[in-house]
């Protein structure tokens, strides 16, 4: 990942919302949550919601499948990974041995 899609990225993020989103998206992923769900989930107008799931989408974090009238959105875990690599690649100046408690918490999720 470069510089400006990692910006992008972060910037599709400095938002409640669009956090509050791609948080819940990423909880369910794989799959997906459809749109109506996300806005119940999240107290969201649904047409507020729209500008934001375009936003995240813009920028590469998410993905959506049409189902007759149903838009079913899901996280790009692939994009998560590149934005996570993108921060951790110059770790601690590659002295592996000082990232310890982030490759704790990393190992922890799994």
């Amino acid at each position: 990942m470069d510089q400006d899609t990692a910006i992008d990225a972060f910037a599709a993020l400095a938002h409640p919302t669009r956090l509050s989103v791609f948080k819940l998206l990423v909880q369910h992923a794989p799959d997906g949550v459809p749109a109506l769900t996300i806005a119940e989930r999240l107290d969201a107008k649904p047409s507020t919601l729209s500008g934001h799931l375009s936003v995240l989408k813009r920028a590469g974090l998410l993905t959506s499948t049409r189902h007759q009238r149903e838009i079913r959105y899901a996280a790009r875990l692939e994009a998560v990974n590149s934005l996570v690599g993108f921060l951790l690649s110059d770790c601690c100046g590659g002295k592996v041995q000082n990232c310890k408690d982030i490759l704790t918490l990393l190992d922890a999720e799994t």
